[in-house]
């Protein structure tokens, strides 16, 4: 006859030689026990870690032990799910032996394996990173490739704008034309241009200076003689 209690106090003598720093007895009527077990480090020092929780049934091991993750970090509700259904075929495997080192050293692999994935999907970010920026400083060097489609789409809104802007530029100067005086109009529009340069004289009175610089002397002038004129004719002066 089998005795259950004797094997499952032997294993678990064992278990806490084996795991010194992560056993932890919850109870002793069933036994009840938690072993943490963590993944070794990545890359980046991240780690993956599951604390699993097992109670002896009263015919274990010839019936599985009870199991669940007690707690667990970093994990993702799919490595949850993946680890569960790893316990389960463990144990269905080993069933009639002492299985729970077993079980916990498969749940150790399985979180090795879950750090690798971590980093494979950190380096195909970091290449799909590299790879957009890569893109984004090729298309700023050699900007949008110039196509027949994009190059008449480009004239026409240039045609355009120009075309605008010559508008403009007419209309301004029409209208500028328009505002602008003549001199005579100038006189019609302020009387007062009549005798400015008389006001000017009057109230300057004898401080006006003129530079006599800017006058030729009379005889340094070229003056054609008024009788080698063949248009002058006195007789019409006096007539005037």
């Amino acid at each position: 006859m089998t005795d259950y209690s004797e094997e499952q106090r032997n294993e678990r003598e064992a278990l806490e030689s084996i795991y010194p720093d992560s056993f932890t007895v919850l109870s002793e009527n069933p036994t009840s026990f938690t072993i943490t077990v963590t993944s070794e480090a990545g890359e980046n020092d991240e780690t993956v870690q599951a604390t699993l929780k097992f109670t002896y049934g009263e015919k274990y091991p010839d019936e599985t032990p009870l199991y669940e993750i007690f707690s667990q970090e970093n994990l993702e509700d799919n490595d949850v799910t993946d680890i569960l259904s790893l316990l389960a075929q463990q144990a269905e495997e080993n069933l009639g032996m002492v299985m729970i080192f077993t079980l916990v050293s498969a749940v150790q692999e399985k979180l090795n394996e879950i750090v690798d994935q971590i980093k494979t999907r950190q380096e195909e970010e970091k290449k799909q990173k590299e790879r957009e920026a890569e893109e984004a400083e090729k298309l700023c060097f050699h900007g949008t490739p110039v196509t027949i489609e994009n190059f008449l789409s480009w004239k026409a809104k240039f045609d355009a704008e120009l075309l605008e802007i010559k508008r403009k530029k007419m209309k301004e100067e029409e209208q500028s034309g328009r505002n602008k005086l003549s001199g005579k109009q100038l006189f019609e529009t302020d009387h007062n241009l009549d005798t400015s340069d008389i006001q000017f004289l009057e109230e300057a009175g004898n401080s006006v200076e003129v530079d006599e610089s800017l006058f030729q002397e009379m005889d340094d002038l070229e003056l054609d003689d008024e009788e080698d004129d063949p248009d002058y004719n006195p007789v019409g002066l006096d007539s005037d």
